[in-house]
């Protein structure tokens, strides 16, 4: 558990996946301030609660919708966008400025691990990803180094 609890928003159209992250959320002691699963849901829930961090899956109940879920909750600076899909191919270049993708399925050590790193970032500290096979984070398609824009 992280010291302070971010408030998290869960874009999932699979009603067990996102019960399921729910609890696991729940256990790491984090909040979840709402679960969407469609792109419009999504980004009015983003917009309400402006959430610490979202969870997006690519695919969602009205198709894949995902990448424009990610633009619209990651133009607000509050926001840290961490897709959440088995779909990673269809994330473009830019990661529609997400800072990375977790891998489905997914395993509770790297959901605590990516935010253990999202948490970091935004308190000013280093933050790594090793070990975290399962988290990979987005880069910078002109250089290939990795960026990460959390906020």
């Amino acid at each position: 558990m992280t010291e302070t609890p971010l408030r998290i928003l869960v874009v999932e159209d699979e009603v067990l996946i996102a019960l399921e992250l729910e609890c696991l959320l729940d256990d790491l002691g984090h909040i979840t301030v709402g679960v969407a699963g469609n792109s419009a849901e999504a980004i009015a829930l983003g917009q309400a609660t402006s959430p610490d961090v979202a969870f997006v899956d690519i695919h969602l109940i009205d198709g894949p919708t995902g990448v424009e879920v990610a633009r619209a909750l990651s133009a607000d600076p509050h926001t840290t966008v961490v897709f959440m899909t088995a779909n990673a191919k269809r994330i473009p270049d830019d990661f529609a400025g997400a800072v990375g993708v977790i891998a489905k399925p997914y395993s509770e050590r790297v959901v605590a691990g990516a935010l253990r790193y999202v948490a970091d970032r935004r308190a000013g500290l280093a933050a790594t990803v090793e070990g975290l096979d399962g988290f990979r984070l987005a880069s910078a398609p002109e250089t290939g180094e990795r960026h990460t824009p959390v906020r």
